[in-house]
């Protein structure tokens, strides 16, 4: 990579105009109300309140009035899967500068879907409407945060307990006792084709659903109140699971690989989404009180590893690659096939939450 000197919130600075350049706010892909713009968009405001730069308000603000009318309703998006619940995580901070009410009214039109969201036997949230009883990691990114704000927001505390439940719920059933990582999904019913036949659980660690998990209970944090019964037991499968990943990372990159027990293997690669990820996860627990600071020396390497693989275009936006495309659950074959995009939206909103939460990590010791 050409050798740039930036500190990290430069480079979520960078990735936030390496998007604006390619995308007006109103075409990011896909079209319709859906995660991938939402956790891009989530960094972008994380970097907005670090800034104070109106451009990057400006932008996700346009992105947002192009998909919620006048009264409140989602133009498109699919009520029926969690992945297009998460961008309404957009709409707290857009209710609380504007007062605008069709705000507020996007929220209570998205979040009490989950009051009679379809449950596995155990009360597990399906994943998707076409997925029935499938629990995936990724679900807790897609519905806790917003659920946890909203709780929090408007005084409906039944959230509070409604989404811990669904934490403690998903870590039970996909944890695994050796490695202390966590399986893609699980299916209580066993009749996914993916299922272990015993367990109903998905074959492989997954990298960024491992990372999707961790990055929500943190969220949830923010918003969860301290003396929650739940807070303590969550807290420890957060400590557990990030403890768990630094044994996994690459000593020779500081990256981690895209089935993430499975670095040995020669065709595994490493995956810039779920680094970026993981280093963030880790970062802000330390910052939260939740891991002790001794953990950053592996969010430090991590940042570096990806700030490592980083590229320019010939009109010097940063270009980041190495991420795994969006992925159903399958076996280590599955995985080892995606392909790899660059400056997909999910990739960029992982890289530029790591790039916020290392801005606020205490610096590294300048002889690492």
């Amino acid at each position: 990579m050409q050798s740039v000197a930036l500190t990290p919130i430069q480079w979520a600075e960078k990735a936030c105009e390496a998007l604006m350049a390619k995308f007006e706010p109103e075409m990011l892909p896909p079209d319709r109300f859906h995660y991938h713009q939402g956790v891009f968009l989530s960094g972008m405001e994380k970097c907005w309140r670090e800034t104070g730069n109106q451009k990057y308000y400006d932008y996700l603000k346009r992105w947002v009035d192009s998909q919620v009318l006048a009264d409140g309703s989602i133009k498109k998006f699919k009520p029926d899967e969690l992945d297009d619940i998460q961008p309404g995580v957009l709409l707290f901070n857009l209710y609380e500068q504007t007062g605008d009410e069709r705000y507020k009214k996007a929220l209570y039109n998205l979040v009490p879907l989950l009051k009679s969201w379809k449950t596995n036997p155990s009360g597990g949230f399906w994943h998707k409407e076409h997925y029935p009883n499938q629990m995936w990691l990724d679900g807790l990114y897609m519905a806790g945060p917003i659920a946890v704000q909203f709780g929090k927001a408007f005084g409906e505390t039944e959230y509070f307990d409604m989404m811990t439940y669904q934490a403690i719920l998903m870590e039970k059933h996909t944890k695994d006792p050796t490695t202390g990582l966590l399986y893609h999904g699980w299916d209580e019913t066993k009749a996914a084709k993916w299922a272990d036949p015993v367990t109903g659980l998905a074959p492989e660690f997954w990298g960024r659903a491992i990372g999707w998990y961790p990055v929500a209970l943190l969220e949830m944090f923010e918003h969860l109140p301290e003396h929650h019964k739940d807070k303590a037991t969550l807290v420890g499968i957060v400590q557990d699971l990030l403890i768990a990943l630094t044994k996994f990372q690459d000593p020779a990159t500081g990256l981690w690989y895209q089935v993430v027990d499975k670095g040995d293997r020669p065709d595994n690669w490493l995956e810039v989404s779920c680094s970026a990820l993981y280093v963030h996860a880790i970062a802000k627990a330390v910052r939260f009180g939740c891991l002790d600071a001794e953990y950053l020396q592996y969010a430090w390497k991590g940042y570096q590893g990806v700030i490592d693989t980083l590229k320019f275009d010939e009109n010097g936006h940063v270009i980041i690659g190495q991420i795994c495309i969006g992925t159903g659950i399958g076996d280590y074959a599955h995985y080892i096939a995606r392909p790899t995009s660059e400056n997909d939206l999910h990739g960029a909103g992982a890289f530029i939450l790591m790039c916020v939460e290392m801005s606020l990590a205490q610096p590294q010791r300048s002889n690492d």
